[in-house]
């Protein structure tokens, strides 16, 4: 009959709780854990299809060493090895700068971050590349200036809220938050509250909306600034909210006024009365934003951003009942890094800075392996992703990697860009391994879980922070441990940590290893380095977590960190391990003035410039791309990387060149036709899709495909249609926005 054991899910951010059957030490069947107080049963489809993840083809068991064009398989020490003595003779030859790691951004487990940035910094460098990078870089900069931390991401709260604004959100199909299209259809339903979309398609959440604007691909910024002018013309700010918790407002406030509003919102393609009418209830309504990829991958992606940050100050919804907080994390998704700070690296071809709470974006990587510059990027450790079909460029990526000294890859499969690699190391799955994650989506609550091993790993498989602490030994980033502190780790947790912390305080250098430390004591008597270093983490967490777990009842002693540890391993669904302060929510705020800074000096000129004039203008499209390619299309059937046998899609038309009938009719193609799409970066091929979803001028393809699995492609890779280049100047890609052309083959 098998076992059903309590897990969660790894394949998005939401990570629900779900109940696996294991037969035989197989995975074989999967269901929603009830029990789980985040889900609460709740599990979509991809969840339930979890076996897939679980058991690809192409699973890599032991390390693997190029050798011409083919991979030899050798021993983890002959491996650890090779790879050390190479990446120190780069480093000494080079420089710190010729190393970067890109990693750290799993959707099931964040613990190797710990150690592959203790590694990365070990040896000098700040070169860190993450998904976070990808997608957030200009959301995430704009927020450390206005809530003083890059990682102070705000979120509705949902629950007490009586408008939400799905701002380029599609939750029906992305989810992006807890139990997503629960929430949204209880919105839709309730007589008392509105759901809105903002959304140049009637996407699936558009289409449940009590009110959809279906604004022009590529104005969100324009829109904004049109309704900040319309609701200060009316006299509708918050100014007892805008005087009390805001600072910077006199320097902006003139940016809105006498602005052309009718002309911006017909520009904007939407009638000026439904504008007026949302702004209305914005000045009236408690309310809440979600904003998500239409926004961070959209036109002027750092600008839109930014002026939602000052829309919501105007209307006073931050950190208000009802409106968007800063949530309580168990660990902040990052670190803050402000390029003001000269000590904080920029990269050195493009200029760019770590503005995603310390991730640079990778969508200059490229450039930067490719450069002429002496301490170019010349070795790339890359864990747990797949730059070669998640990030932009894929041509660009191809090229730079196949120029690199040394490209180490940890994974459970030879991915695309495992095969480009020198060494692929394998790793272990999230279901043979124990792991957390971080995402703090529940506010006021904070949710933790620790999911452990339902299944054995296969061959030599390793955690990834094992394979990360290995290496560190070898590139002697650990000082000598005693063999007492060793012994002491079999014995009692507490007495383990007094004595650790007693020889920490003697030796020099043990306090930046800690990760490590914690892996070769700890993590040997547990086979796990990540567990440990989990306990590690909480028996240090800052003060601020420490009063947030008192509140959920874990008295803030010398044990708590312990007592919470504890409380994670014998309640395996999860629980809440924290409760964020809600009597005085602007204590989250981190700024120097205490207050929210909405006056960014490098913005202000884009802002003030920008007019309908120009944006109409620069909206014209080319005779050769006239069309808008929406490449990265969210939908129930993608899932990034992490699902390669399209079998779990079997049945489903799961990639399609999704168009409106309107330009499918002046194309002369029909559904189910084949179809070329072509991009200044290149071309690609796949079926069309007529839907009436679709805007006239867009074209939608979803991420996630092009997968090579098994000798065959299925599939549009959508990163071959865009270029690296093509992007904001914080450096996130503009895929919402990709001029294309559309093609009977």
């Amino acid at each position: 009959m098998g076992e059903w054991l309590t897990t969660g899910c790894v394949l998005c951010a939401q990570n629900c709780g779900l109940k696996v059957c294991v037969e035989d030490g197989r995975m074989t069947r999967v269901k929603p854990d009830k029990a789980n107080p985040r889900s609460r049963g709740y599990a979509c489809r991809k969840g339930l299809k979890l076996p897939f993840h679980q058991y690809p083809a192409d699973r890599v068991t032991r390390p693997l060493k190029r050798v011409g064009d083919a991979f030899e398989k050798i021993s983890w020490d002959q491996a650890l090895d090779e790879i050390a003595a190479k990446m120190t003779d780069i480093v000494a030859d080079y420089g710190p700068r010729s190393l970067a790691y890109m990693g750290g951004s799993s959707q099931g487990g964040h613990m190797e971050t710990a150690f592959g940035l203790s590694l990365l910094r070990g040896m000098g460098s700040q070169y860190y590349y993450s998904s976070a990078g990808q997608e957030f870089s200009g959301h995430w900069w704009v927020t450390g200036r206005v809530m003083g931390k890059q990682y102070n991401i705000s979120g509705p709260d949902e629950h007490n809220t009586e408008m939400l604004v799905a701002w380029g959100w599609n939750g029906m199909e992305s989810h992006q938050t807890p139990r997503a299209p629960l929430v949204l259809k209880g919105l839709a339903k309730d007589p008392d509250r509105i759901l809105v979309s903002i959304d140049p398609r009637r996407s699936e959440t558009a289409a449940i909306a009590d009110i959809h604007l279906a604004l022009r691909p590529g104005t969100d910024a324009l829109l904004i600034k049109a309704m900040i002018a319309i609701i200060l013309e009316k006299g509708c700010e918050k100014e007892g909210y805008l005087e009390d918790m805001v600072a910077g407002w006199e320097r902006v406030r003139p940016w809105f006024e006498h602005f052309d509003t009718r002309r911006a919102v017909e520009v904007c393609g939407l009638a000026y009365d439904d504008v007026a009418e949302l702004c209305r209830l914005m000045a009236t309504r408690r309310w809440s934003f979600h904003q998500d990829l239409g926004v961070y991958m959209g036109r002027h992606s750092t600008l839109t951003s930014y002026f939602l940050y000052i829309l919501g100050a105007v209307c006073g919804v931050f950190q208000t009942p009802g409106g968007n907080f800063i949530p309580g994390m168990l660990m902040p998704l990052g670190f803050h890094a402000d390029e003001r700070n000269p000590k904080v690296w920029r990269t050195l071809k493009t200029n760019m800075p770590p503005a995603a709470a310390g991730a640079f974006p990778p969508a200059v990587m490229p450039e930067e392996i490719m450069s002429d510059h002496p301490e170019r990027v010349r070795a790339v450790y890359v864990s747990a992703c797949n730059p070669l079909r998640s990030y932009p460029d894929t041509t660009a990526y191809e090229k730079a990697f196949s120029s690199l000294d040394l490209l180490v890859v940890n994974d459970m499969v030879v991915s695309e860009t495992a095969r480009l690699a020198h060494y692929v190391l394998p790793c272990r799955s999230y279901y043979e391994a124990w792991d957390t994650t971080f995402f703090p989506w529940t506010y006021p609550e904070i949710f933790g879980q620790l999911r452990r091993p339902v299944v054995d790993p296969p061959g030599e498989c390793l955690e990834a922070a094992q394979i990360h602490t290995r290496l560190a030994d070898r590139l002697g980033l650990i000082p000598d441990i005693p063999e007492s502190l060793v012994t002491a780790a079999a014995g009692d947790r507490l007495a383990f940590g007094g004595e650790l912390m007693n020889w920490a305080s003697k030796e020099p250098g043990a306090f930046k290893a800690m990760p490590f430390v914690l892996a070769k004591t700890l993590g040997k008597v547990w086979d796990s380095a990540a567990k440990a270093a989990l306990w590690g983490m909480l028996m240090t967490a800052p003060e601020t977590f420490r009063q947030h777990a008192a509140r959920a009842g874990f008295k803030a002693d010398i044990f708590q960190g312990d007592k919470i540890f504890q409380s994670l391993l014998d309640t395996p669904q999860g629980l809440w391990v924290g409760k964020a302060d809600t009597e005085n929510p602007m204590a989250a705020v981190k700024t120097e003035s205490g207050k929210i800074e909405i006056f960014i000096p490098e913005l202000a000129q884009q802002a003030q410039k920008l007019s309908p004039e120009d944006e109409a203008r620069d909206l014209e499209m080319p005779a050769e791309f006239p069309l808008i390619l929406n490449a990265g299309r969210h939908s129930r059937f993608a899932m990034n990387t992490l699902m390669r046998n399209p079998e779990w899609n079997q049945g489903k038309r799961d990639c399609c060149i999704a168009l409106s009938p309107a330009d499918a009719n002046a194309l002369g193609l029909a559904d189910g036709q084949q179809a070329r799409v072509t991009t200044v970066a290149g071309s690609e091929t796949g079926e069309i899709q007529v839907s009436d979803a679709v805007r006239p001028g867009m074209v939608l393809i979803p991420h996630g495909f092009g997968l090579n699995y098994d000798g065959k492609v299925h599939g549009i890779n959508v990163n071959r249609l865009t270029l690296s280049i093509h992007r904001d100047p914080i450096g996130t890609p503009l895929h919402r926005f990709v001029p294309c052309r559309v093609e009977a083959v």
